[in-house]
C-alpha cells in the first residue's frame, strides 16, 4: 500500500471526521511519490488537451476581432450556443465513459493476472467470475470483458460510447443547422440585429463538425479510462495547430471572414477524430460480438442523471451569455473575451479532475479505500494551489493581454471591469472542477445531478436579479455565486462522509 498509510486520516488528534480528508498530508501536496507521479502523468497531458480547444477558440476570437466588434460579438454568441448544446451531450458521455472504462479495464487486468497465476487450478475460473461481478455490482447488470488478442481487448463501454457519440453528433448537427435562427433569437440576437447574419453563418458551418466533436470526445473518454491522456493530447494539438494555420488563410487570404473561421475549425475536428480512431483501434476491438454486449442500459441509467446536471450547468452559462447579448454588441464582445479566458484557464483544473476520476474509479472498483482517500485529498489540494496560481497570473496578465482580442476602446473598458472577477474566481472554479472528478470517480452520479439542479435554480435567480440591476457587473457577480455554490456542494458531500464516502467515518 502507499507510504501515506502510516499517517492518520485525522487533523491533529486522530479524530475520525470525514472533513479531515481535505487536510490529509497537506504538507506533501507536491511530493512526487507513486501517487503524485500517477496524478501528474494523467493530469498534465489531460489539462493540455482540455485547454487546447479553448485556446484555439481564443485564437479564432483574436483573428475575428481584427475584422470588427460586430463580427466578434456575433461569433461569441455562436460559440457560446454551440459549446453549451455540445456539453449537453459531451459531458455525460465522456464522464460516464471514463468511469466505466476505468472500472472494466481495472477488473479485467486483475482478473487476467489472477487467472494466469491460477491457470492450472480449478479455482482460477471462480476468481475470474468474482472479479467480473465487482463491476456488475456498479453496473446493475452483467457483461463480459474479454481479450481479443494481445494488447487489444473488447471493452463494452468503449463500443457503446462510440455508437452513442456518433448518433448524438448527427442529432446535434441537425438540431443546430435547422434551428440556427430561432436559437440565436433566443440568445438575444434579434432579426434586425447586425450580428444575426454573421452569427448564423458561423453557427451553421461549425455545426457540420458536431459528429466529429462528439466522436472525438467519446474516444477521449475511453483513453482517459485507460489512464492514457497523452494520445488525446497529441491528436488535439495536431487538430488545433491545423486550425490556427488555416484560420488566417480562410479568413484573410480567401476573404471568407467568419465563415472561414468556422470551416477551419470543422476541418480540425475531423482531423482529431481520425487520429484518435486510428490509435484506439490498436487497443480495443470496437466491433462487439453482439448488440447485447453494448452497455446501453448502463449508459442511459447514469447518463440521464448527468444529463440533468449538464442541462442545469449549460442553462446557467448560456443564460449569462444571453443576458450579455441583450445589453448590446459591446457588452457581448467583452463578455465573450472574458468568458473564453475564464473557461480556458479553469479547464486546467479539469486535468486534475480527470486524474482523480480515473484513479478513484479504479480504487473503488477494487474497494481500496486507502488509495481512494489519499487520491481525493491530493487532487483537491493541488486544485486549490493551481487556482491560486491562476488567479495571480490572470490578475496581472489580462491587464496587458486584452488588446490581443480587440482594439475597440469601449470593449476594452468592459473587459477591464470583468478581469477582477475572472481572476478572483479561479480558486473556486478549480475546486469545483476537481470535486466533479472526485464524485464521478466514486460513481456518485445521483448526488452530482440533484445538487447541481438546486445550485442552478439559485444561480438563475441571481442572474436575472443582478443583471437587471447591475448590468455587466451583475452577470459576473452571479457567475461567481454560481461557481461558489458548485464548490460548496462538492465540499458538503465528502466533508459529511455521506454516500460513497461513508467509509471515512471508520478510517482511523
Amino acid at each position: 500500500m502507499m507510504d501515506e498509510k502510516d499517517d492518520s486520516y485525522s487533523c491533529e488528534n486522530n479524530m475520525r471526521l470525514p472533513i479531515c480528508i481535505f487536510f490529509k498530508h497537506a504538507r506533501h501536496v507536491f511530493r512526487l511519490d507513486k501517487l503524485g507521479l500517477e496524478i501528474a502523468s494523467i493530469a498534465f497531458p489531460a489539462a493540455l488537451a482540455l485547454t487546447a480547444d479553448p485556446i484555439a477558440s481564443l485564437v479564432d476570437t483574436a483573428f475575428i476581432g481584427q475584422i470588427g466588434s460586430v463580427e466578434l460579438a456575433a461569433v461569441g454568441v455562436s460559440i457560446a450556443l454551440f459549446n453549451q448544446v455540445s456539453r449537453i451531450a459531451i459531458f455525460p458521455l465522456v464522464s460516464v465513459t471514463t468511469s466505466f472504462v476505468a472500472e472494466e479495464d481495472t477488473i479485467g487486468r486483475v482478473s487476467a493476472e489472477e487467472t494466469l497465476e491460477c491457470e492450472n487450478l480449478e479455482a482460477g475460473s471462480s476468481v475470474n467470475v468474482e472479479h467480473q461481478q465487482l463491476i456488475a455490482e456498479n453496473a446493475g447488470e452483467s457483461f463480459d470483458i474479454e481479450t481479443v488478442e494481445p494488447g487489444r481487448r473488447h471493452i463494452p463501454s468503449a463500443s457503446s460510447a462510440m455508437v452513442i457519440g456518433g448518433v448524438l453528433g448527427l442529432l446535434q448537427a441537425i438540431f443546430l443547422i435547422s434551428g440556427a435562427k430561432p436559437l440565436l433569437n433566443f440568445m438575444g440576437i434579434s432579426s434586425d440585429s447586425p450580428m444575426l447574419k454573421h452569427a448564423q453563418q458561423y453557427l451553421t458551418l461549425r455545426s457540420l463538425g458536431a459528429p466529429a466533436v462528439l466522436l472525438s470526445l467519446a474516444m477521449q473518454g475511453v483513453f482517459r479510462g485507460f489512464k492514457d491522456t497523452k494520445t488525446p493530447l497529441y491528436a488535439t494539438v495536431a487538430g488545433d495547430v491545423a486550425n490556427i494555420i488555416l484560420d488566417p488563410i480562410f479568413i484573410f487570404v480567401l476573404h471568407l471572414g467568419v465563415s472561414g473561421a468556422a470551416i477551419a475549425h470543422v476541418i480540425s475536428q475531423y482531423l482529431i477524430s481520425i487520429i484518435l480512431l486510428w490509435r484506439l483501434m490498436d487497443k480495443v476491438d470496437l466491433l462487439p460480438p453482439s448488440i447485447k454486449h453494448l452497455q446501453f442500459g448502463r449508459f442511459l441509467k447514469n447518463g440521464f442523471l448527468l444529463l440533468m446536471r449538464v442541462v442545469a450547468v449549460t442553462f446557467c452559462v448560456t443564460l449569462a451569455a444571453s443576458l450579455a447579448a441583450r445589453q448590446g454588441s459591446t457588452s457581448m464582445a467583452a463578455f465573450q473575451v472574458c468568458l473564453q479566458v475564464w473557461l480556458a484557464t479553469s479547464l486546467l483544473a479539469d486535468g486534475l479532475a480527470v486524474a482523480g476520476q480515473a484513479i478513484l474509479a479504479s480504487a473503488f472498483a477494487q474497494k481500496d479505500y486507502d488509495r481512494a482517500t489519499a487520491t481525493a485529498s491530493r487532487v483537491l489540494q493541488l486544485g486549490l494551489v493551481l487556482g491560486l496560481m491562476l488567479a495571480i497570473f490572470l490578475g496581472v496578465g489580462m491587464q496587458f493581454g486584452a488588446k490581443l482580442f480587440t482594439s475597440d476602446v469601449n470593449v476594452l473598458r468592459l473587459i477591464s471591469i470583468g478581469i477582477p472577477f475572472v481572476a478572483a474566481t479561479q480558486p473556486i472554479n478549480a475546486l469545483a472542477f476537481v470535486f466533479d472528478g472526485v464524485n464521478f470517480g466514486a460513481s456518485d452520479f445521483a448526488y452530482s445531478a440533484f445538487s447541481m439542479v438546486l445550485v442552478a435554480i439559485l444561480s438563475i435567480l441571481c442572474l436575472f436579479v443582478l443583471s437587471s440591476t447591475n448590468g455587466f457587473v451583475g452577470i459576473w457577480v452571479a457567475l461567481t455565486i454560481y461557481m461558489s455554490l458548485r464548490t460548496f456542494a462538492g465540499f458538503w458531500r465528502i466533508g459529511t462522509g455521506t454516500g460513497p464516502w461513508e467509509f471515512l467515518h471508520s478510517r482511523g
